[in-house]
């Protein structure tokens, strides 16, 4: 299920690696004027990370690749599943790693710490480095958008200082192989959206399903930069005053309100941790066409029955009007420097090589995508086709509510998302949910 994925896509393992060249040239090629290997001392680089799903054999190859293309250096690798634990009674010291990969969302929350403690090192700089052994910038390796988020410019001040790794899209999951059968073409605009429900509906198929309503916040995040753009969105995540009585805001709620008259009736009952594969299932069966999802959900309806000739589609969410922007939220993970790292140039230029084909490659061939533009190109299977949804003209959305210190009987995501099913069965109606979204958010911003 999403939340057991994203917990293990939400923090991966890491290395660490330096920063220096085998002269002079190559050392300010490679953003560095270090020059270890012509004294013959060696730079040791701590390196901190969660050891999930990806294992820790990744992080070691490119640490020793990185090694070879900046010589003078040493990774000192510390990669635990208890990473929080290992790393916090060492930085109450005064040792802290000079980088960590650990993703905001954990349940000890180290991250977000570090974040509203002011704690980071501003990495913006990293972006303009020459990815080290190459002759690009880091800034023209990663997919647009990744840099500009509230995850990663977290004070809202143009600064970027977590840098984002590896990353899972989401979008609408499909059966390509009904649309081909009935010759109905995948909806580019809301427009076609609904024209496709009316005509899925005349022959007992419904137009959508979700897992569970927590699905949603990766669709309506997305709904949210299609309605009203990134700044918008930043805005409406940051809880701004009337956010959701705008003329943008009204018309997202809108469009999911219809959307949930389209809806299969069964989902909300089975909307729960014990069903939500029965859910899944009717994308499977051909009794819904469309479900919000991530890439994770094909292993886990690898072994479920199918109608003949199914075969995977995923797309974007439609335009709000012809011509306009589509979006595909992604969850991603995200590596950064502490403040009071011991060699934070060292730390960035090992960022930098994160960026590299050769890093990028050896991460791939261990299941770790990195959004790095055209890498979508060098997969293979489902693959291919769920990272390549950014080189298709989609857009990515990323960011979430922001943090604030917790504020009693007041949860954001239960108040926008967990009240899908009541919108569905008309328990709730819409100036309801917008109601009571607004309460919470207005409770949440004077908590700032």
């Amino acid at each position: 299920m999403k939340k057991m994925v994203t917990l293990a896509l939400a923090v991966i393992m890491a290395f660490t690696l330096a920063a220096c060249g085998s002269s002079n040239g190559n050392a300010e090629k490679n953003g560095s004027t270090n020059s270890n290997a012509s004294t013959g001392k060696v730079r040791t680089l701590k390196f901190a990370a969660l050891e999930t799903a990806y294992g820790k054999t990744a992080w070691e190859e490119v640490a020793a690749a990185f090694e070879k293309t900046v010589p003078g250096v040493k990774v000192e690798m510390t990669i635990e599943k208890n990473i929080e634990d290992v790393i916090g009674p060492t930085m109450k010291s005064g040792e802290f790693p000079d980088v960590i990969h650990l993703a905001v969302g954990q349940p000890k929350g180290l991250t977000e710490t570090f974040v509203k403690d002011n704690n980071m090192t501003d990495l913006t700089d990293v972006l303009s480095m020459t990815v080290p052994g190459e002759e690009v910038a880091v800034s023209e390796k990663i997919i647009p958008g990744f840099t500009d988020t509230t995850i990663t410019n977290p004070y809202n001040d143009g600064k970027t200082y977590l840098m984002p790794m590896f990353y899972s899209p989401t979008g609408l999951f499909y059966n390509e192989g009904l649309l081909e059968q009935k010759g109905w073409e995948v909806p580019k605009t809301w427009d076609e959206m609904w024209a496709l429900g009316d005509k899925a509906k005349a022959e007992g198929i419904a137009l959508f399903a979700y897992p569970t309503t927590g699905y949603f916040d990766s669709f309506f995040y997305a709904m949210l930069n299609a309605v009203g753009g990134p700044d918008f969105f930043t805005k409406a995540m940051s809880y701004s005053e009337g956010i959701w009585q705008s003329a943008e805001a009204t018309q997202a709620f809108d469009m999911i309100t219809k959307l949930a008259s389209y809806t299969e009736k069964t989902v909300p009952a089975n909307g729960n941790k014990d069903n939500f594969t029965k859910n899944q299932q009717l994308i499977l069966d051909n009794k819904a066409i469309f479900m919000p999802n991530g890439t994770w959900v094909v292993n886990e309806m690898a072994n479920a029955p199918r109608a003949e000739g199914f075969k995977w589609g995923f797309t974007a969410l439609p335009a709000v009007a012809d011509g306009g922007d589509r979006y595909s939220y992604t969850f991603f993970e995200q590596i950064w420097v502490p403040a009071k790292a011991e060699n934070p140039d060292l730390a960035k230029q090992f960022i930098a090589y994160l960026y590299s084909d050769e890093a990028a490659a050896i991460f791939a061939n261990a299941g770790a995508i990195q959004p790095i533009a055209g890498m979508s190109g060098k997969l293979e299977g489902d693959n291919k086709l769920f990272y390549s949804i950014y080189d298709n003209g989609a857009k990515a959305a990323m960011g979430a509510f922001a943090t604030t210190v917790p504020v009693e009987g007041v949860n954001i995501s239960d108040t926008v998302f967990g009240s899908i099913d009541s919108i569905v069965t008309g328990a709730k109606t819409e100036q309801e949910w917008v109601d009571s979204i607004t309460k919470a958010s207005d409770a949440l911003r004077n908590a700032k």
